[in-house]
This record gives structure tokens, sequence and C-alpha cells, in this order.
């Protein structure tokens, strides 16, 4: 079995396309987009469900939400899985290092190494020097808000520097002959959104590139985007005001783990681990950086929130740009498996995309769509109706994933230019991303696209199909597709 180092890098709420290798007229994150020329980009990538816990236990298990069982980011204890991404490299002799962000189901005594949990206001308890206890209550003082001035506190107390001190620790003390899974799991650019100088001034608020949409698209696209336009504005009168300042620190955050990132590979470099070592670059989902008039996430599947980047490079990997394939967070542990030689766990409902980054042949029509899920079940809520939260949003403070926003279940199919959603009530979505990026021009009911509707549906039940569990395993024997490739598309390549 060929046992290449694996280096993870995971952001939080990273949106697509907010890097110059990607199209972004901003140059975030040039060390990364270096460091991926020599391997794939994938241009159309997909989140399994727009929150952090769903999304990152889909990563480890490759497992759709409904399948995994865990819909919200409060159920991780809740996972049903078979073998995950943990198993499969303990199995094959890997050192396991995890330094940063949890939010998913493993423990510290999974990892040989457990520099976490880093959250988004303090990092682990009892791992911080005095000034870095200060910094943590200076952010825990923001609320989950956005700074108008630079932090005052230096680079060496944000968790990026952090996290990356703690990842070149592992590594070192990994034996030379035993290869190593180093998991870099960035809590940014997630709110609260800060950052010191020289970031902060690094990207101007006037050089920010405009919205798809403000406020007037919340109000248009109505529903649970309207309910949390309304909350956000309640709890934060005026907040839309500050979205360039809110995207500058954004872009200040991406260019500071970019430069950690560049300073964990000259690391590697520099003491001889960088050969043979191949490179996951992934976030859990977007963020809805000003779009609609809104901040976070929380209502919809907006593409702000479900495109997401994915990059891998290493031993093996060609260099291209593939801007067809639509892959998914879920790939990701079959790939790894392929990688290895492994076998792919029962249970795992991603597709290797290994063939795609070696340049081997493989079925268009297997990654010719993206399928996606979002809500903990039940009816969701109607706007104007007041349920009880998860905790009492008192002063400032509220959380964009409640009760309301969260409610009922909406699955989401993405092929060529067109979007469809359809929810637990039988209410349908159908946008033309080509014409229509923004996502305000609802045509589902339209007669002229009633075709498309009906082929997309068709493919939409395939896939809810394709992703219902085949755990707990008993006395039959599972058929498994090579490379976990069951074609989900039926001949629609023609499809408007």
């Amino acid at each position: 079995m060929n046992r290449p180092n694996i280096v993870l890098i995971m952001t939080d709420q990273q949106r697509a396309g907010w890097t110059a290798a990607s199209g972004f007229p901003l140059d975030t994150m040039p060390f990364l987009d270096g460091l991926m020329e020599t391997g794939v980009r994938f241009q159309r990538a997909y989140t399994t469900s727009p929150l952090c816990v769903p999304a990152r236990i889909s990563l480890l298990t490759g497992r759709y939400p409904s399948a995994h069982r865990v819909r919200q980011n409060s159920a991780a204890r809740h996972v049903l899985r078979g073998p995950d991404l943990v198993d499969v490299l303990r199995d094959a002799g890997y050192a396991l290092h995890l330094a940063g962000k949890t939010h998913f189901h493993r423990e510290a005594a999974d990892f040989d190494t457990f520099a976490a949990p880093y959250w988004h206001d303090r990092g682990p308890d009892g791992a911080a020097t005095p000034d870095q206890e200060r910094f943590e209550r200076w952010l825990a003082g923001l609320d989950h808000s956005v700074a108008h001035e630079p932090t005052p506190f230096p680079v060496e107390s944000q968790f990026p520097y952090r996290i990356v001190d703690g990842a070149i620790g592992a590594v070192d003390r990994t034996p030379a002959d035993r290869p190593f899974f180093t998991w870099l799991s960035f809590p940014e650019p997630h709110n609260p959104y800060q950052v010191p100088e020289p970031y902060f001034s690094m990207f101007g608020p006037e050089e920010m590139p405009e919205r798809l949409a403000g406020p007037e698209g919340a109000a248009r696209k109505g529903g649970m985007y309207s309910w949390l336009r309304e909350l956000t504005e309640e709890k934060r009168p005026g907040y839309d005001a500050e979205w360039r300042r809110y995207r500058a620190n954004y872009c200040g955050m991406l260019r500071l783990i970019d430069d950690q990132l560049r300073r964990f590979f000259a690391h590697l470099r520099a003491t001889g681990r960088d050969a043979d070592t191949l490179v996951f670059f992934v976030a859990d989902h977007g963020d809805y950086t000003g779009d609609y008039g809104l901040q976070r996430k929380g209502a919809g599947m907006a593409e702000c929130l479900m495109r997401i980047p994915f990059a891998v490079t290493g031993p093996g990997v060609r260099a291209a740009a593939d801007a067809e394939s639509f892959v998914s967070l879920a790939d990701l542990l079959p790939t790894i498996c392929d990688a290895l030689g492994a076998g792919i766990p029962a249970g795992v409902q991603g597709r290797s995309l290994w063939p795609l980054l070696t340049g081997e042949p493989y079925p268009a029509d297997e990654f010719a769509s993206a399928y996606g899920e979002l809500g903990f079940g039940g009816l969701s809520y109607d706007p104007g109706e007041r349920p009880p939260l998860h905790f009492p949003y008192q002063g400032r403070t509220f959380d964009e994933l409640n009760t309301v926003t969260q409610s009922g279940t909406t699955v989401m199919l993405r092929r060529g230019r067109w979007k469809l959603l359809l929810n637990e009530r039988g209410a349908g979505e159908l946008y033309d991303l080509d014409a229509d990026p923004a996502e305000l021009d609802d045509r589902y009911d339209d007669p002229a696209l009633a075709d498309v509707r009906a082929t997309l549906t068709a493919e939409l039940a395939v896939w809810m199909i394709r992703v219902r569990d085949d755990l707990p395993e008993a006395a039959y024997t599972l058929k498994q597709a090579p490379h976990n490739w069951r074609s989900a598309g039926s001949g629609l390549d023609a499809a408007p």
C-alpha cells in the first residue's frame, strides 16, 4: 500500500471564488493558489449541508446528513456511521494529528496529537499564554460581530498562528519512517470578523466587489431570508451598513491564514517532511459576505453557502482546473481510500475523485450533478411564527442557526446551469444560475421550463434513493461499485 503523508487544510465558512486563482479581483491567498497550481482545483465543489457539524461529519464519514443522522450543530453525538476517515488512516498505520477546530464526533483520544479544540472565541483550555488569554477575552467581547479597528493583539495571538504551531510540533514528533495525517482545521474566516495589522489595512472596504444583491434580495426571496434579515436588524440595527468593512476583514482573515500556511509548508520543506505529501484544501460551507443583506449563514441553500473551495495537489495528481465536474465534501474519504489502495467502507456514499485527479478515465455523468441537504426535520416554520429558540436572544446576541432557520427539510440538485430545491411541503424552487446568479428569479412554475423541471426532479429522486443508508450491514452481501461510482444521472446530459 502506498502511504504518502496527507495534509488536510480546512477553513470554516469560506465561500468559493474568493481567491485570485478562482477569479476574485483581490489576491487573498497567493501562497495557497500557488501551491495548488500543480494540482486540481474543482470549481463546482459543494458542501453536503451549509452548516458546520453536519458538513464536517460528512467529510469524516463520506455520508450525507440524512444517513449519518446529524442534521444540526448540536447533534454530533448521535452520528450513525461505519468506519470513517480516522479509522481508515489508523488501520493504514498513520500518525494522526489534529490542530484547530473540531465540531464533529471524534475525541482527543482518537488522535496521536490533539492541539484542539479551537472555537471562534477561545482556544484549548489551559493552552494560552497570558497575552493570548487577553486576546480571547477581547474576541469574546466582539460577540461575533465585525471589528471596525485593527485587532489590538499581535499575529501570534491569532488562532491560525497557534494552530500552525501545534501542527508543526506534531509533525516534528512523528518518526521519520511513519506516514502522518495532519489536519489543519482553521476556525476562520468565520465570525467574529477581525484581524490585526497589516491584514486590517491590506484590503480596503472601497476595494470590495459589489454584492450580488443587498437587503432587497432577502425581501424578494422572502421566507427564511426575510426572517433572518429581520432578526439580525432587531439585534444589530443598521448592521448592513458595515458590509464593505465586513468583506475587507474577511479578506484579511484569508490572507492571515495563507501566511500561516506558508509558514507551515516552509517548515515541512526545511525539515524534509514535504516529500510524498498529498495536500487537500476544503471548507465546510460558505458565507453570505453581505449578499442579501445577510452575514454568516443560516437561511436557504444559496450558492454562496453551498459552493466551497476544493483543491488537491501532491504525488500522482495532475495539474488541471476542473470546471465541469460536480464534486462534494462527502467525496474526500473515498478519494483518500483510493489514493491509499484501501477499500471504501460500507455505508460511504461519496464518490472517489482519484481517477479525476490522476488523469484516468471516468464516467462524466457520475459527476454531472451535485446534491445537498438542509434542515433538522419536522415542518418548516412560517414567517411570523415565534417558536422557542434554543437559548435566550438577549441584547445583541443571536444565532443564525436556530429553530426557525433550520426547520423542515430541503434537498438541492445542481446540474449544468440549473439549481432545483424541494422541501418537505412539496414547494419547489428552480433557478437558471447563468442568467440569475443571485437566485432571485424563481422559475419553478414557468410553463416554458416544465420539461427542465421534470428532468431535474427525476434526477433529484435518483439522488434521494442513492443516499438511502446501506447501514447497518446484516446477512446479505452488499454489491459495491468501483470507486463508489453509481452514475446518479440517467442519460440526462442533454438537459437544457
